[in-house]
């Protein structure tokens, strides 16, 4: 259940409630707030870093959560559901996504490389951001989720801190594919291909901060307690 009963405040972190208010985190990512590897940080100190009203932000937050059909509360339910759940939601999807889109930066660049509004290099770094992250799934598949699994998540303290340290490389990937992509913002004389690269390079992003975010402020905490 939605943590409804206790009022939104400048002082809850945003991992905290993107955690327990529906539609919270989708609020920070439309405003720029990182909430995944940086989500330690109060909504009051977030808002002022970023010249945002935190009470219009409460606000957006309070709407959302009034028109929101479910939303689950991951910070509650078992481990296990946990763990299956970022398997089939993130890590199969993202092995199938990354293939597609690399396929698709590729295309772009040779097609349209003698452009001044190409993405050059694009296609590289999302090689470099595939890499990285299918290692780090493997850590978590072959190490982290069987230890959690078999109850000894006490035993998970260094896997963590590893894991935690590469969220935030994942992070400062993620900041410089927006660059490349020029804020996923197509140019005009951009062909299909390149459109639906910057759609698919957008949602990457959201998946990937969404991912991060379970891992960090769910899934981590409560496994280093189990």
């Amino acid at each position: 259940m939605q943590d409804t009963d206790t009022k939104i405040t400048p002082d809850h972190t945003l991992a905290h409630l993107s955690v327990t208010r529906a539609g919270a985190s989708r609020i920070f990512y439309r405003h720029g707030l990182d909430f995944c590897c940086h989500g330690q940080i109060s909504l009051r100190d977030a808002c002022a870093a970023e010249q945002l009203e935190v009470e219009t932000l409460i606000a957006e937050i309070e709407a959302e959560e009034r028109t929101a059909e479910s939303f689950e509360r991951w910070d509650e339910l078992p481990l296990d559901a946990l763990i299956d759940h970022l398997l089939a939601r993130f890590h199969e999807p993202h092995r199938a996504e990354l293939p597609r889109l690399f396929e698709m930066a590729t295309k772009v660049e040779a097609v349209h490389g003698e452009k001044a509004s190409c993405p050059k290099g694009l296609a590289q770094h999302l090689q470099k951001l595939a890499d990285e992250l299918e290692l780090h799934m493997q850590k978590e598949e072959q190490v982290l989720f069987p230890l959690i699994r078999a109850g000894r998540g006490r035993m998970a303290v260094m896997p963590v801190q590893v894991l935690e340290q590469e969220h935030r490389d994942h992070g400062e990937n993620l900041a410089r594919l927006r660059e490349l992509a020029h804020d996923f913002v197509p140019p005009e004389e951009a062909c299909g291909t390149w459109r639906a690269l910057y759609l698919g390079l957008a949602e990457l992003e959201s998946e990937l901060m969404q991912h991060i975010h379970l891992e960090n402020n769910a899934l981590f905490p409560r496994a280093l307690r189990s």
